[in-house]
């Protein structure tokens, strides 16, 4: 059952304009702070979310605004990749927040609720793959690491931007917003691999102005429209290792990730 604290901050964020909210922050974000200012904040938001500012890469003077400081990277070594090619890896330094089977039907049930991969996807074609497949969910709290990599070697095919809402993914958007991750706005990245296919879906979320990724991207689509689509054919199609960095959100969100009946128990 829902807290009734939860269902009123819910019905709250309905009301608010999230989208203008979430724009206006990515651009404070953005923006460079002096560093006799900016550093103190940071300070107190590590200490209160508890940063593992020793694991990152800091800037020679420091971070020069918070998105520096959201998206930074982390030191050499600090994580491995398991170089096994049968293995799947985790795309994100974050919490294993669900996993489980996608039905034949191409549905999966996450917190309760039930999901359609072909709306996630926003491609019944491409969905179809994933039937008897399986899936997992990292949630990236304030306190992680934001940069997401891929969780398997291969052949990107595509790249699809969805457009959508920005609620919250915390524990309390997943319970009270009824079909959260095939409503708020994503990027889907469609990988080939010696597993079969793979798709790692970056879900937007509010006060989450910009997700960003290494590879050309379609433009980001607006509200209301169509998916935006690049797809890469022969040659031109980008080749990924486990463990190389995909994209990065500004602040925390979550990474839905979905694969084909082969890697099924991987």
């Amino acid at each position: 059952m829902v807290p009734l604290r939860s269902r009123a901050a819910a019905s709250l964020l309905h009301l608010l304009p999230r989208g203008r909210i979430t724009r206006a922050l990515g651009r404070f974000t953005e923006a460079r702070i002096p560093l006799p200012v900016l550093r103190p904040v940071l300070d107190l938001y590590s200490r209160a979310y508890d940063v593992a500012l020793d694991e990152a890469v800091v800037p020679e003077g420091g971070f020069r605004s918070f998105n520096e400081f959201f998206t930074r990277q982390l030191r050499p070594g600090i994580h491995t990749v398991d170089p096994d090619p049968a293995t799947v890896v985790s795309p994100a330094d974050g919490r294993l927040d669900d996993s489980g089977p996608v039905s034949a039907e191409r549905r999966f049930t996450v917190k309760g609720q039930s999901y359609d991969a072909a709306t996630l996807l926003d491609d019944a074609a491409a969905a179809r793959a994933y039937e008897g497949g399986h899936y997992f969910i990292v949630y990236l709290s304030p306190r992680d690491y934001h940069r997401v990599h891929s969780p398997v070697a291969g052949r990107v095919r595509e790249v699809r931007h969805i457009p959508g809402d920005l609620f919250p993914v915390n524990e309390m958007g997943v319970r009270t917003v009824p079909g959260l991750f095939a409503r708020n706005e994503r990027v889907v990245v469609h990988v080939d691999t010696e597993l079969g296919p793979a798709a790692v879906v970056f879900v937007g979320a509010f006060v989450v102005g910009k997700i960003t990724l290494t590879i050309e991207a379609p433009p980001r689509p607006e509200l209301g429209g169509r998916s935006a689509v690049r797809a890469f054919e022969g040659d031109a199609r980008p080749t990924l290792e486990k463990g190389d960095e995909l994209g990065a959100f500004q602040l925390g969100s979550t990474v839905v990730v979905l694969l084909g009946p082969a890697a099924h128990g991987r």
